[in-house]
């Protein structure tokens, strides 16, 4: 079983850059596929991005590509989103989650999710 403790939220003005760290504990990190997702004020919790057990592979959703970018470092037991160009729209909370692989992450497949942090973009 994996805890999941995100951090990094916080204020951000439009345009400027964030990131985010998620530190595992509790099982072997290195055989999960993680990701991030975000719920936004009155809306639903959606996918941001996804990557690889071993790091080779990464996706995102439409609304982040190009301006998101997702690591780990498996020695360190860290899953990271460094977040540039924010928009206002992209302020919620940030949740970091494993799974399986990460087609089955990206779908919606979550075995373990952390309790989220807060990014907050201001216009």
């Amino acid at each position: 079983q994996l805890q999941l403790v995100e951090s990094g939220g916080g204020l951000v003005q439009a345009g400027g850059s964030l990131s985010l760290s998620c530190a595992a504990s509790g099982g072997i990190f290195s055989t999960y596929a993680m990701g991030w997702f975000r719920q936004a004020p009155g809306k639903e919790r959606e996918f941001v991005a996804a990557i690889s057990s071993g790091g080779g592979s990464t996706y995102y959703s439409d609304s982040v590509k190009g301006r998101f970018a997702i690591s780990r470092d498996n020695a360190k037991n860290n899953l990271y989103l460094h977040m540039d160009k924010l928009k206002p729209e992209d302020t919620a909370v940030y949740f970091c989650a494993a799974g399986a692989t990460s087609l089955v992450l990206r779908n919606g497949g979550i075995t373990y999710w952390g309790k989220g942090t807060l990014v907050t973009v201001s216009s």
